[in-house]
C-alpha cells in the first residue's frame, strides 16, 4: 500500500495547469476587456454515467465557437477565470466541477481517495463526462463548431472523447502528453520534480531513460496516439520547453509523425515556460487559433 500511495502522489504532481494560474488569467482578462458585449452566466446541471455534474455556461453576445473545458488531474471545480476570459473573446464556454468535486456527484479518483487517476477506466470515464458536456453545450450553440480545451492529464482524455463524439470539431491541449501514461511516469520519476533538471540533462538521456527504465508499477497504459491516429479534426498543442512533467520534444516528434500522415495537428513551444502554459501568450495563440478554425465552418 505504501508504494501504491507513492504512485498516486506522483501522478498528481502531473497537473496543476488548471489550478495555479488564476491570477495570470485574471491579468490577461484585464488586458483584453470586452465591455460592449456582456457575458451571461447560466448555472447548469447534466447527467453523465448515472451522476449529476454541475457547472456554468458562459454565453457571450456574439459567440464564434463553443468550448468545453476539460480538467487536469487535480480535484478541480469549474474553471471560472479561464471560462470568463474565453467568453470575453466571443467563445461560448461550458465549465463544470470535476466528478466528485464541488457540486458534482460521483467519486473523484486521486491520491486523497487512494485510487489510480490514470487508469484506463478513469480516463475513459472522464472522457464520457466531457462528452456529456459537449452534448449539453450543443443545445445552446447549435450552429457553432464545438471544441475541447484542456491541460495536462486532459491530453489523454480529450482524444478519447473526440474519437467517440463526432460533434467535436477541434481540440486545444496545453502541456499535454502524446506519450503513454506509463512513459509519462518514467519521465516523471526521472525528473523527480527538480526545477533545474534541464540544466543538467540532455534530450538523449531522457529518451534512453523513457525507453529502457523498468516500470515501477504495473497497469494497462493509455496511449493517446491510438485515438489521435484515428482523428481528422484540427488540434493545437502548446508546450513549455522547461516542462518536467512531460518530455515535450519527444511529444513534438510524435506529433510530427502524425502530421506526416496528414493529420491537421499543430504545436507551439515557449522556451521559457514549464508545465504551466496557461499564460498570456499561449492563451492568446490558442484563442486566435480557435477563431480561425471556427471561421472555416
Amino acid at each position: 500500500m505504501r508504494n501504491l500511495a507513492c504512485l498516486f502522489l506522483l501522478v498528481f504532481f502531473f497537473s496543476g495547469c488548471t489550478t495555479n494560474s488564476d491570477s495570470r488569467i485574471q491579468s490577461l482578462q484585464e488586458t483584453n476587456p470586452n465591455p460592449k458585449d456582456l457575458t451571461v452566466v447560466k448555472e447548469i446541471e447534466f447527467e453523465s454515467e448515472g451522476v449529476q455534474l454541475a457547472g456554468s455556461l458562459y454565453i457571450p453576445k456574439h459567440p464564434k465557437a463553443a468550448i468545453v473545458l476539460v480538467h487536469g488531474s487535480d480535484p478541480v471545480p469549474r474553471m471560472a477565470n479561464l471560462a470568463e476570459l474565453l467568453a470575453k473573446n466571443d467563445l461560448l464556454v461550458l465549465t463544470y466541477d470535476k466528478r466528485g468535486v464541488g457540486k458534482s456527484g460521483g467519486v473523484y479518483a486521486g491520491p486523497q481517495a487512494g485510487t489510480n487517476n490514470i487508469s484506463v477506466d478513469n480516463l475513459t470515464l472522464l472522457a464520457k463526462d466531457a462528452n456529456a458536456a459537449v452534448n449539453l453545450i450543443s443545445q445552446y450553440g447549435k450552429e457553432l463548431p464545438i471544441g475541447l480545451v484542456g491541460a495536462s492529464q486532459a491530453g489523454w482524455i480529450i482524444p478519447i472523447a473526440a474519437l467517440k463524439n463526432p460533434s467535436i470539431k477541434f481540440m486545444v491541449l496545453f502541456s499535454s502528453p502524446t506519450i503513454t501514461t506509463l512513459e509519462q511516469l518514467r519521465f516523471q520519476f526521472y525528473t523527480n520534480g527538480r526545477k533545474d533538471f534541464w540544466d543538467n540533462h540532455i534530450e538523449d538521456d531522457v529518451r534512453a531513460h523513457i525507453q529502457n527504465a523498468p516500470d515501477r508499477y504495473q497497469f494497462e497504459a493509455t496511449d493517446p496516439k491510438d485515438s489521435l491516429s484515428a482523428l481528422s479534426i484540427p488540434g493545437l498543442w502548446l508546450f513549455g520547453e522547461q516542462d518536467i512533467q512531460i518530455p515535450v520534444k519527444m511529444c513534438m516528434e510524435q506529433l510530427n509523425g502524425l502530421k506526416a500522415q496528414g493529420k491537421p495537428f499543430e504545436y507551439t513551444l515557449s522556451p521559457e515556460l514549464g508545465h504551466d502554459t496557461y499564460k498570456p501568450e499561449p492563451l492568446e495563440i490558442a484563442i486566435q487559433w480557435i477563431k480561425r478554425n471556427a471561421a472555416r465552418h
